[in-house]
């Protein structure tokens, strides 16, 4: 609740989108399954960037349509699998970038800063906690 509740609070006092629906389920894996590789700062941040930018680059080529949603997605996952980035959520971040028509900068804001800002709530959160540790590596 605090990690989405700063990402609201930061996008309403400074303006700027920091907030995805995708972000709720790499919430779901942050902070109740810390453990896992999907959980890790290289693959939640970079399979947000990842789909992110292919999102981008699927809506600027193909337009929104489902198709190019569909595209964008095992695109991604392929990318993020390539990539050792694979972060289930981010496959819905990859439809949101093709939905909202998103440019370049949807790579920034939210998707990077986003991802990234979810990433030390739960390095904070999970070392915290006596029995855990976050992350379990960094990249």
């Amino acid at each position: 609740m605090i990690a989405l509740g700063a990402l609201g609070w930061l996008s309403a006092a400074t303006g700027a989108p920091l907030m995805l629906a995708s972000f709720g389920a790499s919430c779901v894996l942050l902070f109740g399954y810390p453990d896992s590789h999907f959980s890790q700062p290289r693959n939640a941040i970079g399979g947000h960037v990842l789909a992110a930018t292919i999102g981008v680059a699927t809506v600027a080529v193909f337009g929104e349509h489902w198709s190019a949603m569909a595209l964008a997605v095992a695109t991604a996952i392929a990318a993020m699998k390539l990539t050792r980035t694979v972060h289930p959520p981010a496959g819905s971040t990859a439809i949101i970038a093709v939905h909202l028509h998103a440019h370049a900068g949807f790579l920034v804001l939210p998707a990077l800063s986003g991802a990234a800002l979810l990433v030390v709530c739960a390095a904070l959160y999970n070392n915290a906690l006596e029995h855990r540790r976050y992350p379990l590596y960094w990249w």
